[in-house]
C-alpha cells in the first residue's frame, strides 16, 4: 500500500482537535495540552506510523514554539473555513437559560453541566453534546456560558 500525503513540506495546516501529550513530549504531563484545537502550524517533516499512518511533523509557532507529530486526520489547510469554539470536551458549562424537550423544562437555567463532545457544523457556530445530570442534550454555543466566568 502507498501512502500519498495531503499536505507538503512547508505547507500550512490548521489542527482540528486539541492535542494532549500522549506521555511522548518531553517535559510536560501525559494528558497535558500541547496545542489547542485551531491552531495553525507548518508542516517540516511527513512520516509513517506502523505502515499504515501518515505522521506530519508539525511547527506551531504561536502554540509555544512546538513541535508536533499529527496524523493526517487531525489537519485541514490552514486556509480551510474554520469557526473557533469557546468551550471543549471537560469544560464544566452553565445553561444560560433554561433548556426544554416537548414543550418541557428539561434543563432549569443556571444548571451546570459538563461538555462531552464538539460538535462542528461548517456553516454555525459549535454546538455541544452536554452532559446535564443522567442526561445528553445537544446545545449551541450561545445557550451556554463558562462556569468560570
Amino acid at each position: 500500500m502507498i501512502l500519498e500525503p495531503r499536505f507538503a513540506r512547508e505547507d500550512a495546516v490548521r489542527v482540528i482537535r486539541n492535542i494532549r501529550n500522549d506521555g511522548t513530549y518531553p517535559g510536560l504531563d501525559t494528558g497535558a495540552l500541547l496545542v489547542r484545537r485551531g491552531s495553525v502550524g507548518y508542516v517540516r517533516h511527513i512520516g509513517v506510523f506502523l505502515q499504515d499512518q501518515l505522521i506530519y511533523t508539525v511547527h506551531f509557532l504561536d502554540a509555544g514554539d512546538r513541535i508536533i507529530g499529527c496524523r493526517e486526520t487531525e489537519l485541514i489547510p490552514a486556509d480551510a473555513p474554520w469557526i473557533p469554539n469557546r468551550f471543549e470536551r471537560g469544560d464544566r458549562v452553565i445553561a444560560a437559560r433554561a433548556l426544554a424537550v416537548g414543550g418541557e423544562i428539561a434543563v432549569a437555567a443556571d444548571a451546570v453541566g459538563e461538555v462531552i463532545a464538539v460538535l462542528r457544523k461548517p456553516e454555525d457556530p459549535a454546538h455541544y453534546h452536554v452532559l446535564f445530570g443522567a442526561r445528553v442534550f445537544e446545545v449551541p454555543e450561545k445557550t451556554l456560558r463558562s462556569e468560570n466566568a
